[in-house]
């Protein structure tokens, strides 16, 4: 439940985004600072050989440069066009979101006038109203948009409308109805997952092929700094593994609107 204070609910939903992708981020960029060194050391006692502990030190033919670089490319890219991608779908709910509460509450107010002097008439239709807040507008991602869309019209709530209102012919509740249905596809268009968690585990393999080239290469390095070098290259692996973890969560928290988070958009919809 969400406070009817905007400022209260902005901040607990900040607050609630910031320790979901926070502390596991915080937990893995520890635990891979502080695994980094022994795992370095069980690979360079696996290699045993002072041949290939010349060339991963040095890197001689940037063998492993080059899948460090390759890889890196293709999260990067994956990264970068899932993200916009999933902001753009972000604020294209917010604008259906807007244009859909907009419709509805003018057909609120067509109600009222119609049904004016017959209250039986009147609270059948705000039932229907009402029904169609709680189970459809409001629903988000707790149903499969194509669910919603595909439930016959005796099912749906906005056609008992439009039949207790005409008579005979389509009353004037029926062209304020047919836009609110509009708006309505284009929100569920919106919440539609189109991205399948396939993609999201080809994201989360990608980051570890990048992050396991650095064991790799402090195996090497090892022979020519000792463990020094390994305490100082696991800070730095840290925070690489700091900055993968919080992107990977904030691209988790952009596919999820319905939510609660900073980037929830059920806690607007509570306010209009």
């Amino acid at each position: 439940d969400f406070s009817d204070d905007s400022t209260i609910t902005k901040e607990f939903a900040q607050s609630v985004t910031l320790l979901r992708v926070g502390i596991p981020s915080l937990f893995l960029a520890t635990s891979a600072a502080i695994s980094y060194p022994t795992v370095a050391m069980w690979l360079a006692s696996t290699i045993n050989d002072s041949g290939v502990f010349a060339v991963v030190s040095q890197d001689a033919s940037q063998y492993i440069q080059n899948i460090l670089t390759t890889s890196g490319l293709m999260f990067s890219i994956l990264v970068g066009q899932t993200y916009y991608f999933m902001y753009q779908q972000q604020e294209s709910t917010y604008l259906a979101l807007f244009e859909e509460v907009t419709m509805a509450k003018s057909l609120l107010e067509q109600v009222a006038l119609v049904s004016q002097g017959r209250q039986a008439l009147y609270e059948r239709i705000l039932r229907c109203i009402q029904e169609y807040v709680e189970n459809d507008l409001s629903k988000f991602n707790d149903v499969e948009p194509a669910f919603l869309l595909s439930a016959r019209p005796v099912d749906d709530p906005l056609e008992e409308i439009l039949y207790l209102t005409s008579v005979g012919e389509p009353s004037l509740v029926y062209q304020t109805v047919r836009s609110l249905r509009q708006a309505r596809a284009r929100r569920l268009g919106a919440l539609q997952r189109k991205l399948p968690q396939i993609h999201m585990l080809l994201l989360y393999t990608l980051a570890l092929i990048v992050l396991f080239t650095f064991p790799l290469l402090g195996a090497g390095v090892q022979t020519i700094g000792g463990s020094e070098i390994l305490a100082v290259q696991a800070w730095y692996l840290g925070f690489i593994v700091l900055g993968i973890s919080v992107t990977m969560g904030v691209v988790n928290e952009l596919r999820q609107p319905g939510i609660t988070g900073a980037y929830n958009a059920r806690s607007i919809l509570n306010i209009m």
